[in-house]
């Protein structure tokens, strides 16, 4: 069972690899290319806005299930595969309002505020965070049990 759990957790990562391998045919971004220049003297491109959020909760609820495949199959519990997804989405309902102020403000904000805001929105980064936090958690149970 060990191995079904290790290789449904590599297609999870591999999930969360296709998702940003192929970002620029299965989603609407045009800020793709925006941030992927240097240059913030780049016009800001035309978009339109219901696309574009429909797109990054499409791209969010991707990235949410190939996380969750990760967290269960890792750890082989329930109640934390839906606390990790409880603490990616809260993730994301914080950064995605601030992310789409940015857009609607023209990145007045600042360029690389801009750019890490959409980094935290399009990327599932708080799993990087969730796993090790999970792992001590379970270090700490079994210690705890030991005694």
């Amino acid at each position: 069972m060990k191995i079904l759990s290790w290789f449904l957790v590599i297609v999870g990562v591999c999930g969360l690899i296709s998702v940003r391998m192929l970002e620029d045919q299965i989603f609407y971004d045009p800020f793709l290319k925006y941030f992927h220049e240097a240059d913030v003297q780049i016009a800001i491109p035309q978009f339109e806005w219901g696309k574009l959020i429909l797109s990054h909760i499409f791209r969010f609820l991707l990235n949410l299930f190939f996380s969750c495949v990760i967290i269960h199959f890792l750890f082989r519990n329930k109640i934390w595969t839906i606390q990790g997804a409880i603490l990616i989405s809260i993730f994301f309902v914080i950064t995605f309002p601030i992310y789409l102020y940015c857009i609607s403000d023209r990145f007045e904000i600042g360029h690389l505020f801009s750019f890490y805001m959409r980094r935290f929105v399009i990327q599932p980064l708080i799993i990087l965070l969730i796993v090790p936090l999970f792992y001590y958690r379970k270090q700490m149970m079994l210690r705890n049990s030991n005694y």
